[in-house]
C-alpha cells in the first residue's frame, strides 16, 4: 500500500484529524521548499494540496496555508473544513473579508477571487471535494457549523 492510499485510508479518525493540524506548520514550509512536489502526507502532494495565501482581516499581513483543493473547470475549489472542529478555519473568514487571494500550485504561484458557495452550488461541488479527500464527509458530521465551500477563480484584472 502507498503512503497516499494509507492517509485516504485513515483520513477520516479523530487521532489523524488532531495529528494533522500540529503538522500544517511544517507542510507549509515542505510544499513550499520542494515547490510542490512533496509534502508531509506523501510524494507529489497527493491528495491534491495547495498554498493558499489570504490577508489576515485584522492584521492585514499575508496569511499561508496549505489546503485541500478540487478542480471545477479552471477553478479551484476549498473546504474549509478546519479537520472537523467546531470553528471555522482563519483562512476561511480571512476571505470573506477580502476575496482577493493567491494560490500557488507547483511553483506557480496565481492570484484568485473567492466565491463562498451555498445551495445548489454547493451541492454540485460536494462530490468532487469528497473524490480528493472523502474524510470530508466525516469532518462535516463532526463539525457543529456548516463548512465552508469556496469556488477560486484567476482574478484576471
Amino acid at each position: 500500500m502507498r503512503i497516499s492510499e494509507l492517509i485516504l485510508r485513515i483520513g477520516h479518525r479523530r487521532w489523524f484529524a488532531a495529528s494533522g493540524r500540529f503538522l500544517m506548520p511544517l507542510d507549509r514550509r515542505l510544499i513550499r521548499l520542494a515547490k510542490g512536489r512533496f509534502s508531509v502526507v506523501g510524494w507529489r502532494t497527493a491528495p491534491a494540496t495547495l498554498l493558499l495565501t489570504t490577508t489576515g482581516r485584522k492584521s492585514g499581513l499575508p496569511r499561508e496555508r496549505p489546503v485541500l483543493y478540487a478542480r471545477d473547470g479552471d477553478a479551484f475549489v476549498v473546504i474549509g473544513s478546519n479537520w472537523g472542529q467546531d470553528h471555522h478555519p482563519s483562512w476561511s473568514v480571512n476571505l470573506l473579508a477580502n476575496p482577493a487571494a493567491t494560490i500557488t500550485i507547483g511553483g506557480e504561484t496565481t492570484p484568485v477571487r473567492a466565491m463562498l458557495v451555498d445551495g445548489a452550488e454547493r451541492e454540485r461541488l460536494w462530490p468532487l471535494l469528497l473524490r480528493v479527500w472523502p474524510a470530508f464527509r466525516d469532518y462535516d458530521a463532526r463539525a457543529a457549523r456548516t463548512l465552508r465551500v469556496f469556488r477560486l477563480e484567476e482574478d484576471r484584472r
